[in-house]
């Protein structure tokens, strides 16, 4: 009897054991705030078992114990510890939100390697837009807070980083617009509409400052603006938001050419939510503004989808299509009738209506492999056509297809390569410049490394062909390379070099019209231009008790060949005749050499001084922009200067929290213009073309400073309101001729979120 008890004693604490072995914990890890999956979480459990999450933030882990802790550790998120008691189980369920403990140095940025990097461990200077600054600002069109940042500029539409660019007539950009990583830049002028920018539905925006053509390619030459759109965390999330404000008088009251105060009014709203394997995103703005400026206006109606779909068959395999739609009718300002009573009344002979549409297809697959590596298919299908009621002859259209292939591998412990190939098809449709047809086809690699313990590297090529209308127009190799090196824990030194190069846009190349008095040339020998730009780079972050951020502290070096500008001069004379008026205007021509040198030094960062959340950005930025030809006979003067560059900049936003009150304040300090186009301050050609400008600008060409205010409250948890005053100041200033910014006006607006 003894002997049997023990045998089913014995046999019990077998089966018990085995049945304990058999024990597995299984769940999904995922960001707290988003939502999102977590890849590589370090999942521990008792002592010496463990286990990582895949591309799906899932995980499995088998424990010997029924009572046992799991802890889940992960990068720039604070650790999580769960304590079990499974008695009577063999499979446990267990999912968990890990909490972020990133500093401003751990911020995530993709765009400066195609790849997640810590924003400390980036090799060039990295700028990083938040929604919440987008939002709170009242920001309809995307220039607006692109321009506050710290070395950009936009004149007229056209974005320029340190200098890099002036202004080139609406045509052309050395600097690239993405929406996440794929082209937004028109396929026949090679511009940006920032009112198609999807403001009510970006994660955030991030602005590379140097060369980028190896990743990017073409129009790359002098950086990246990189938008992210948001994704669906695991709690739907809806947002609407309803604003409307008035243009007050300008300082000078004899410009005022209105019976009542133009207003502006738009709606916007978000929608974000998972449904099982799928991701749905929605959004929209509606938005009208009568205009500051006489017969100047803009109705838009804008939407944009996203769907995402996660495969349950193949693990780490996502697939699904972006879509992105605008129709507007509007009016833009082109040229004052006069620097006086007229300098916001328009010269009828420019008033130039349109309406227009546009819409972009973007069908993309994604594989996460089981070892992390990467496969991403990304597309593109961008439709433009714009009808002048007017004046058909300006009429046109574009078609513009883009793919990409990128694959991403960590190829051991301390090295991870990228290799890619993309290529481009436009059909251009203009009487302005006729029809055009250009395609080209990329290849490139990337492979970054860690030296040692506390160095980094990258090196880049890219080779690309660009064909226009059945010729070659360029066929070259461009190269990058970095290093970033950790001095300390919170110290990292860089050193970049990176070549670029753009292609002339088809508008820039055979664009043959006038405005008024304003005339424009063809040029089909125009050819690409290229260059480089370098930069060496300190980071510092900064603390002070609760408040904690970084210093960027750069110097950088930029060179262009062949660079393209807009140049006066007599295009249309017969041989041996004295030029008349009509054979004047302006013509893009391959210039030369052109020179930029400078420094910027920048501070951010975020958290609380005593008990107040206190948020900061401000940045100075100096250039020297240099034309090499006209240095060498002109030596240092304004009239070897670049055009349309502020040699000195100060630029600074700052936010602080009182219980349900956010106050904050944006600050733009420039430096006056050395230099312009010469024919606009001749008093012949100048009086003509901007009747008065010449002594207007004389008057005026003086450093000025912007201020805009704001005062936000939280009514209730869903409510919000904000009250947002900008140009407090009411300084009348410019940027190219002629286009004189907002007076002060005021924005109410309301914001609920579900």
């Amino acid at each position: 009897m003894h002997k049997f008890l023990a045998i089913l004693l014995f046999s019990t604490l077998v089966y018990s054991a085995t049945a304990q072995e058999e024990l597995v914990f299984t769940g999904r890890v995922t960001d707290s705030i988003t939502g999102n999956p977590l890849i590589g979480v370090s999942i521990i459990a008792g002592e010496g078992r463990g286990s990582i999450s895949d591309p799906f933030g899932e995980y499995l882990i088998r424990v010997p114990e029924a009572q046992t802790i799991l802890s889940f550790h992960y990068l720039g998120y604070h650790p999580a510890s769960r304590y079990v008691n499974a008695m009577g189980k063999d499979t446990i369920i267990l999912d968990i939100k890990l909490q972020r403990s990133v500093t401003a140095l751990d911020e995530i940025v993709i765009s400066a390697a195609r790849y997640e990097q810590k924003l400390s461990d980036v090799m060039v200077s990295v700028d990083i837009i938040k929604p919440e600054r987008i939002e709170n600002t009242s920001t309809t069109s995307l220039e607006t807070i692109l321009r506050q940042t710290p070395g950009v500029e936009i004149l007229d539409g056209q974005p320029s980083i340190r200098g890099g660019s002036g202004y080139s007539y609406g045509a052309g950009s050395r600097v690239l617009v993405l929406i996440d990583e794929l082209p937004i830049l028109s396929g026949d002028v090679g511009d940006v509409k920032w009112d198609y920018l999807p403001v009510e539905n970006i994660e955030q925006v991030e602005i590379i400052k140097g060369a980028s053509s190896v990743l990017y390619g073409s129009s790359a030459l002098n950086g990246v603006f990189n938008i992210r759109t948001r994704h669906p965390g695991s709690i739907p999330e809806t947002k609407l938001s309803l604003y409307s404000g008035l243009y007050l008088n300008p300082a000078r009251k004899e410009t005022v050419w209105w019976d009542r105060q133009p207003f502006f009014a738009g709606f916007d709203f978000s929608h974000r939510r998972k449904i099982k394997n799928l991701d749905l995103v929605l959004g929209g703005n509606l938005f009208r503004d009568e205009g500051y400026r006489e017969d100047e206006y803009l109705d838009r109606a804008r939407v944009n989808v996203g769907i995402k779909h996660r495969s349950q068959k193949v693990k780490g395999l996502s697939y699904g299509i972006n879509m992105n739609g605008m129709i507007t009718d509007k009016s833009d300002f082109l040229l004052w009738r006069d620097a006086g009573s007229g300098a916001l009344r328009q010269n009828p002979q420019s008033i130039s209506a349109l309406k227009g549409s546009r819409f972009n297809l973007d069908p993309f697959i994604n594989f996460y492999g089981k070892t992390g590596d990467n496969h991403s298919l990304r597309s593109r299908f961008f439709h433009i056509e714009n009808d002048f009621a007017s004046d058909p002859d300006k009429n046109n259209l574009s078609d513009q297809a883009y793919a990409e292939y990128k694959y991403h591998r960590k190829l051991s412990a301390k090295i991870e390569g990228t290799i890619g190939t993309s290529g481009t098809w436009t059909r251009s449709v203009a009487a302005l410049y006729g029809d055009h047809q250009s395609n080209n086809q990329a290849i490139f690699i990337q492979v970054d490394g860690k030296l040692l313990v506390a160095l980094n590297a990258s090196v880049g090529l890219r080779f690309e062909r660009y064909v226009l209308d059945g010729e070659v127009e360029y066929s070259n190799p461009v190269a990058r390379a970095g290093l970033n090196y950790k001095i300390a824990d919170h110290s990292f030194l860089r050193a970049s070099f990176g070549q670029g190069y753009r292609f002339p846009s088809i508008a820039e190349k055979y664009t043959a019209t006038n405005v008024g008095s304003l005339k424009i040339f063809p040029n089909p020998s125009l050819v690409s231009e290229s260059g480089f730009s370098t930069e060496i780079g300190f980071k510092q972050g900064v603390k002070m008790r609760d408040w904690q951020g970084y210093i960027d502290l750069a110097v950088f070096w930029t060179e262009y060949q062949d660079m393209i500008e807009f140049v006066f001069d007599a295009y249309q004379t017969d041989p041996g005749q004295v030029p008349g008026l009509d054979d004047y205007g302006f013509m893009a021509q391959n210039t030369g050499r052109a020179r930029i040198t400078g420094m910027e030094i920048s501070l951010y960062g975020n958290g609380k001084i005593g008990s107040l959340p206190v948020s900061l950005m401000a940045g100075y930025t100096y250039l020297y922009p240099i034309d090499l030809a006209a240095k060498d006979t002109l030596g240092d003067s304004p009239s070897a200067y670049l055009k349309y560059r502020y040699r000195h900049s100060l630029k600074a936003d700052a936010e602080i929290q009182y219980r349900r009150f956010t106050m904050g304040c944006t600050f733009v300090l420039n430096s006056r213009m050395d230099r312009i186009d010469e024919v606009f301050t001749d008093l012949l050609f100048g009086n003509i073309i901007l009747p008065g400008f010449p002594a207007y600008w004389d008057e005026n060409n003086k450093p000025y400073a912007v201020l805009d205010a704001r005062v936000l409250c939280n009514i209730t948890r869903n409510l919000s309101a904000g009250l947002i005053l900008k140009n407090a100041l009411n300084k009348e200033y410019s940027g190219r001729p002629g286009d004189i910014q907002a007076p002060r006006n005021i924005t109410l607006r309301l914001t609920a979120d579900f």
